[in-house]
């Protein structure tokens, strides 16, 4: 057990290492060889713990899933309303952004350059599956509370999933000037009369 346990720690340990160095240096391809010297171990270590440098940048993104999507879920079970739902989801990724430079690289593609495409499919579907859920919190107003999208649930979706993939790239393109929450609060206020309408306006004509 207590292997195991070093096992996870020297896993966290490389990982944390890992989104540092992307943090620290914006633009720079990360090698093994920096990563090891970084972490203090020998390049065969590192290999003990993750077969490959894909494997590294898959934990990542595996901890940027886990933490974004468990606490979405909470985010549908405290609150009812679905402009609340698509502000608090979109908030959440900003902030979460914005609190992790270093993962944002990822987010971006800017740290993807030349790896696998796989690394690069695992983020399209990240993205996808916020896209899907803002589509979905739209659809269920109808039910919920009586609203319908002004235009489609799919291109609201879309539109919020850009401006999301927007923040996070100009955050980047600025080495992490340009903080994705910042003005977040003056847009939201532009978007989300934008979203939805009381559907019994549809029947005035």
């Amino acid at each position: 057990m207590s292997d195991n346990s070093e096992k996870m720690s020297r896993r966290d340990q490389i990982l944390q290492a890992l989104a540092h160095m992307l943090e620290t240096n914006p633009g720079a391809r990360i090698t093994t060889a920096s990563l090891a010297k970084a972490v203090g171990v020998s390049e065969a270590a590192l290999y003990r713990h993750f077969p490959s440098k894909a494997k590294m940048f898959e934990g990542l993104i595996s901890f940027i899933e886990e933490t974004i999507f468990t606490r979405v879920t909470r985010i549908l079970q405290d609150f009812d309303s679905a402009e609340a739902r698509c502000e608090k989801t979109l908030t959440l990724v900003l902030t979460f952004a914005e609190k992790n430079p270093g993962m944002c690289r990822l987010l971006s593609g800017d740290a993807l350059s030349g790896e696998t495409e796989r690394l690069r499919q695992r983020i399209h579907q990240f993205f996808e599956r916020i896209e899907t859920q803002c589509k979905q919190i739209l659809r269920e107003a109808e039910m919920r509370e009586g609203k319908v999208p002004q235009q489609t649930a799919s291109a609201a979706a879309n539109l919020l999933t850009a401006v999301l993939e927007g923040r996070i790239r100009q955050y980047v393109r600025s080495e992490f000037a340009a903080l994705p929450t910042q003005y977040w609060d003056e847009q939201w206020q532009m978007l989300a009369p934008t979203l939805l309408r009381e559907k019994n306006l549809t029947s005035l004509a």
